[in-house]
């Protein structure tokens, strides 16, 4: 049974995973899991860290079924909200339904990917639909790539959410011509950036925080920043865990006012929670 969870907003964390091993994988996958990571777990790490909401974005290894999530987006109603991967094909009636329960967007996770065209007739009528719900869409892909894929998406009028400082290696490069032209796109003010997960771009503390400025000069404010803990860290189990993750953010952001624009304003906005 669903539970009324609606609290005050203490801060979001805006991208963490939840699974089980035994769910039916995606035959394609290029990873699957051999533990569980529950969303009752993913709560208790929020509690802990004194945070209150988050956000779900389903892992690619389970593909376009999303019922482990919507399962604990019912259970958290109002606590949690939802990223799906889906097919673009899907009716509007099965997009309503994701809606109803609390998905906000949709992730294209194009990581060893060919990239298709967006401005295609399939894919306008995909985000003419993502565009009329007032989503997002999240994408994973190396910074290179990200001039390429995200003009057709955002002439569609549909936001966009740029996972783990772009999937960069270490740093954003203001001189490398692939970067600016990524930055550039920024100032559209239509894209919003995920400072999390630094060890995904081969990151310490100090390229993090590197990034973070070169972020904040191209965007020319913080009001496009959110922060994920990228819990359970897949395949960097071993590495991190969400203290480890959490304590980078507090040093990445020591001013208070600034934090909570990135942990509180910010991903409110995007997600549709409500103060």
């Amino acid at each position: 049974m669903a539970t009324n969870l609606t609290q005050p907003i203490l801060g979001i964390d805006t991208h963490a995973h939840i699974f089980r091993s035994d769910l039916p994988m995606a035959e394609n996958r290029r990873y699957a899991p051999e533990y569980n990571a529950l969303a009752s777990s993913f709560i208790d790490n929020l509690d802990a860290h004194q945070l209150s909401h988050g956000v779900l974005v389903q892992p690619s290894f389970l593909g376009t079924d999303n019922r482990f999530m919507l399962d604990a987006l019912h259970k958290y109603a109002g606590r949690l909200k939802g990223i799906a991967v889906v097919d673009p094909s899907i009716s509007d009636a099965d997009l309503d339904m994701l809606d109803s329960s609390g998905v906000v967007g949709v992730r294209f996770n194009l990581i060893n990917k060919q990239l298709e065209d967006y401005s295609s007739p399939r894919w306008r009528a995909f985000l003419s639909k993502i565009q009329q719900r007032n989503w997002a869409i999240e994408i994973q892909r190396g910074i290179e790539d990200l001039s390429q894929i995200l003009p057709s998406i955002l002439a569609a009028g549909v936001e966009v959410i740029v996972d783990h400082y772009g999937r960069t290696t270490r740093k954003i490069d203001p001189n490398n011509k692939q970067h600016t032209e990524f930055l550039a796109l920024l100032k559209s003010n239509a894209i919003w950036t995920k400072i999390s997960a630094p060890y995904r771009c081969h990151a310490s503390l100090s390229d993090a925080e590197k990034m973070l400025e070169v972020l904040r000069e191209a965007y020319g404010h913080s009001d496009r920043l959110l922060w994920g803990s990228d819990w359970p860290h897949t395949q960097f189990e071993q590495q991190t865990n969400y203290s480890a993750q959490y304590e980078i953010l507090t040093r990445l952001l020591p001013d208070t006012e600034e934090r909570n624009k990135v942990l509180i304003h910010n991903p409110a906005s995007r997600f549709r929670f409500q103060f």
